[in-house]
């Protein structure tokens, strides 16, 4: 009797982990990003149906109906969890999610045309990204409404590259049952020094002013139970319009099972990624209305992102993924700067007949543009530049047409002259 409850037992968690299911693609994501589970369709045929299920359950959560032009996203199914999260390609039929949370994780189904099946299975990495830009304030939160009295929560940073050697070091604790709140500023050298804030309420940690050496692998353990963050800092890269930039990896080679993300704006969006097992390179050239399209290309050595032909709308935050044996990120916050145009400057002068009155000065001058998602293009002292610059043709236009004023007035009263002292015989 007991061997038959232990195979059950074993059958049941089975069942779990997708054994009675064959799975043709696992993807990991970090909570709150955006994933794209593809269809396998280049274009979908003016007859076709494709559905999207979730669980075990087969639960209808979207569906494309080529035939009768028709796209439906059930947002309130299982409470809601999918509302306003679900988008549908009607071109291919793959199904984006966005901000990902730790109850969309599961297995995945789509039928096409009632017939071929395709099944994904979606895990959730075990950390949660967060990106702050440089001299920012961040707060990494406890999940905890309010701590409890015998709570002990704790705040570490994993200070190295290797996931198994680097050495976690303790920066901040609340220990509620002793009544106390302790911050660890002088470890690491001092770098965590008046920039650590932790709130007694709910055991949240707050890091003040933040710089790139704070960035990394922060775990917070509240008792016996770990959650682990990975914080990114933007590193700030401008760019003149129409020229090409570079997002750099820091990698030197990638190994054989690294997986490389690139990601694009507040949504997180996949623009890019290098699958190194599979040896696959993919470029979603068509997302963002196809903003990057023919402009993206990744260094297969080392994963890094050259993004070429530039414009305004590629300025933004950029973010890089790294799955190896462990997780790294790295963040980019991008500025193109629309180039102002030459003054140009034309002065039409009449005939020798005509009274002198050139025609006014057509001078093209226009201010700096500013990029999205709020970034100013041009800085203070390129600004500066171009109104000295433009001021300096305007002084040396002025001198000229003066010069000019001055020259035939004197040619006018030499003709004068010549005139008057002439004798006739």
């Amino acid at each position: 009797m007991k061997m038959f409850w232990t195979v059950l037992l074993c059958l049941c968690f089975w069942r779990l982990d997708g054994g009675f299911y064959h799975v043709d693609e696992s993807k990991y994501v970090i909570e709150g990003d955006s994933v794209t589970l593809n269809s396998d369709l280049t274009e979908m045929k003016n007859d076709d149906e494709i559905q999207w299920w979730f669980g075990y359950e087969n639960i209808l959560i979207a569906e494309i109906n080529k035939r009768a032009d028709r796209i439906t996203v059930y947002d309130d199914v299982l409470d809601g969890r999918f509302r306003d999260r679900l988008k549908l390609d009607k071109q291919t039929g793959s199904l984006t999610i966005t901000n990902i949370r730790t109850e969309e994780m599961g297995l995945y189904t789509v039928q096409i045309n009632s017939e071929r099946k395709r099944k994904i299975r979606l895990l959730l990495y075990g950390v949660k990204s967060v990106s702050v830009m440089e001299g920012d304030s961040v707060t990494l939160n406890s999940d905890h409404a309010e701590i409890k009295d015998d709570d002990l929560i704790q705040w570490r940073l994993s200070d190295g590259d290797d996931e198994w050697s680097s050495e976690k070091t303790l920066i901040a604790e609340i220990n509620k049952q002793a009544g106390s709140i302790t911050l660890y500023e002088d470890v690491l050298d001092g770098r965590f020094r008046d920039r650590l804030k932790l709130d007694k309420r709910t055991g949240s940690l707050t890091i003040t002013n933040t710089r790139a050496e704070h960035a990394g692998r922060y775990e917070r353990k509240i008792n016996i139970m770990n959650t682990e963050f990975f914080l990114s800092v933007f590193d700030e890269m401008s760019v003149m319009e129409g020229d090409s930039v570079s997002l750099n990896s820091d990698l030197t080679e990638m190994k054989g099972h690294d997986l490389i993300r690139w990601r694009f704006g507040n949504e997180n969006t996949l623009i890019a990624e290098i699958t190194k097992q599979a040896d696959r390179i993919t470029v979603y050239d068509d997302v963002l209305d196809g903003r990057f399209r023919d402009r993206l290309k990744l260094d297969k050595q080392t994963g890094s992102l050259t993004i070429t032909n530039t414009t305004t709308e590629h300025a933004g935050r950029y973010k890089l993924q790294v799955f190896s044996n462990r997780f790294s990120s790295k963040s980019f916050s991008v500025s193109v700067s629309a180039c102002l145009p030459v003054p140009v400057i034309s002065t039409a002068w009449p005939s020798s007949s005509s009274s002198i009155h050139p025609n006014p000065i057509s001078n093209q001058t226009q201010l700096c543009h500013t990029c999205s998602d709020s970034v100013h293009c041009c800085g203070p002292t390129e600004a500066v530049i171009r109104l000295v610059l433009s001021a300096l043709v305007g002084v040396a236009t002025v001198i000229i047409v003066v010069y000019e004023i001055r020259s035939r007035r004197a040619e006018g009263d030499q003709a004068h002259i010549h005139t008057s002292g002439s004798i006739e015989i």
